[in-house]
């Protein structure tokens, strides 16, 4: 078994373990993660029994973590993420391992490992063995809405430009790479035949919070010729908010409120009652019911950049805030999905997890594609539907304040939540690099 510090390591550290393994009579390659390893009875035995009933290239299975049951996902063609979990242990095919190192001509200071398990999809599968076969310390225990922003810490900057790199490589050798130059123009200019814009604010049971959303949104001031209006979907709160929205509807004829029928819908289901409403702008703009925007020119902001740019989607910048819409002190936290670049981001959009927000829409594109019917990634869904074709805009000023609390879905996933979730990412990613190569060919 050979020892890797962290799976953000370097093409030469991998060299190395490939130069040990060609002088060694070992049939199989195990790397592990973590300096000791307390196997199940047996678990060697039959990782290499799985790994030669399937001619797989790699095998991983499940684990104890710190004692407790750590289940992990299933690989597929879209589980593209640079921090996918295998857990501590992958088990490799000598051959293959071999084959793939000697195509690394790449030297990476941190994306080694990522580059050969990438080649290594190339060549044969990826195998989860849903068994638990070993122990592991896990060392951080951070809660899941803690390590959310990992991936575009600043000072992971460095990591995530060879990731991009990697993963951009990986989608040209399979003919799903998207050229910029290849995208599309889109819809017209906009005009003053239906309102500007419309801030889509889907909801349910959110009494706390939907005052502060939907004030912020009509507090929202536009130049002339341009207007806009609040479209407040609610789907079937039972907390006071519909009372709570009903009292703001009085005050403002710019707020309209959509009631959904007692069937599943989902903040993308709420959506797209949303865009489909005769009354809804041309350019549709996110604002979650539990957030607000940074100030009273958001909307207007939105505006300018749809206008200034042939874009079929704009993404801006957001501040983390506490419960009390506080900034987050000593130091702002500030999204701003920096790594994202006009000619590449297409592409690195099926490494990460998320676009960034707030999100906003030509909304009669958007009615062609609609929202998946859910209510985890279908934000995600529809961005990574639009940069295979369109133009994305970026507005790199904050505009818009994320409250972090309890009562977000992400604070505190569960494994099997959080494994539900990464699962359904990477089937969207799965389904978007299908479609690529179904364009390409």
């Amino acid at each position: 078994m050979y020892f890797l510090p962290s799976r953000i390591c370097s093409t030469e550290l991998i060299k190395q373990i490939a130069d040990q393994v060609t002088f060694s009579t070992d049939k199989y390659v195990i790397l592990s993660t973590k300096p000791h390893i307390d196997w199940v009875y047996r678990a060697e035995q039959r990782l290499e029994q799985v790994l030669s009933y399937t001619h797989a290239a790699m095998v991983y299975s499940d684990r104890f973590a710190n004692g407790q049951a750590s289940p992990v996902i299933d690989y597929q063609e879209g589980a593209l993420r640079d921090d996918f979990d295998f857990g501590a242990v992958t088990v490799w095919n000598r051959e293959v391992f071999l084959q793939a190192v000697a195509q690394m001509d790449t030297n990476y200071e941190y994306a080694g490992f990522y580059d050969l398990r990438l080649r290594v999809s190339r060549i044969g599968q990826l195998v989860h063995i849903p068994e638990y076969l070993y122990y592991e310390v896990e060392e951080d225990n951070r809660k899941s809405g803690e390590k959310l922003f990992d991936y575009v810490n600043p000072a992971n900057r460095a990591v995530q430009i060879e990731m991009e790199a990697c993963v951009t490589a990986h989608l040209k050798a399979l003919g799903a790479w998207v050229d910029y130059t290849t995208l599309h123009s889109t819809l017209s200019t906009l005009n003053s035949n239906r309102p500007t814009a419309s801030v889509i604010i889907p909801c349910r049971n959110r009494v706390k919070t939907i005052r502060d959303a939907v004030m912020s949104a009509l507090a929202q001031r536009v130049r002339e010729p341009y207007t806009y209006n609040v479209i407040v979907v609610d789907d079937n709160s039972t907390d006071g908010t519909v009372e709570e929205i009903s009292k703001l509807s009085t005050l403002n004829s710019q707020l309209i409120i959509l009631h959904q029928d007692p069937t599943w819908h989902g903040i993308g289901g709420n959506w797209n009652n949303a865009i489909h409403d005769e009354r809804c702008g041309q350019i549709a703009i996110q604002l979650d019911s539990d957030d607000t925007y940074f100030d009273e020119n958001t909307v207007q902001r939105f505006i300018d950049a749809f206008e200034s740019g042939d874009y079929a989607m704009v993404i801006g910048t957001y501040q983390i805030v506490d419960a009390n819409l506080a900034p987050l002190s000593p130091n702002p936290m500030i999204i701003s999905h920096a790594e994202w670049t006009a000619e590449n981001g297409m592409n690195n959009a099926l490494r990460i997890n998320g676009l960034g927000a707030p999100r906003a829409f030509r909304t009669d594109l958007l009615k062609t594609i609609d929202f998946p019917t859910t209510k985890y990634g279908e934000d995600y869904a529809v961005a990574l539907r639009i940069s295979r074709e369109y133009k994305i805009g970026r507005i790199y000023d904050v505009v818009y304040n994320c409250r972090r609390w309890e009562h977000n879905s992400d604070a505190n996933c569960s494994i099997e939540e959080m494994n539900r979730n990464n699962f359904y990412k990477d089937r969207l990613r799965t389904w978007e690099l299908q479609a690529r190569l179904t364009i390409k060919h």
